[in-house]
């Protein structure tokens, strides 16, 4: 599993990056205090405070580099 810490502070941030992980096939998570939601889900998303940074969990042994790509817009 890989964790990353990202910031999805506006719609249009939020649209996109669902945008680019339903590309890929692994699971991804997104984990705010205690809650825990699918990352493909935008409706989830925006149930989070997207105000603060949030965790993203990628459930996969070994990323491929094009996942890793995708995300460097939201990596902070």
């Amino acid at each position: 599993m890989t964790e990353l810490q990202i910031s999805l502070n506006s719609i249009d941030k939020v649209k996109s990056f669902v945008n680019d992980i339903t590309k890929f096939d692994h699971d991804f998570d997104l984990v705010s205090g205690r809650y825990l939601i699918d990352a493909k889900s935008i409706m989830g998303i925006f149930s989070l405070d997207l105000s603060k940074p949030i965790d993203l969990k990628i459930h996969a042994d070994n990323l491929p580099p094009e996942v890793l790509d995708a995300l460097k817009p939201y990596v902070i």
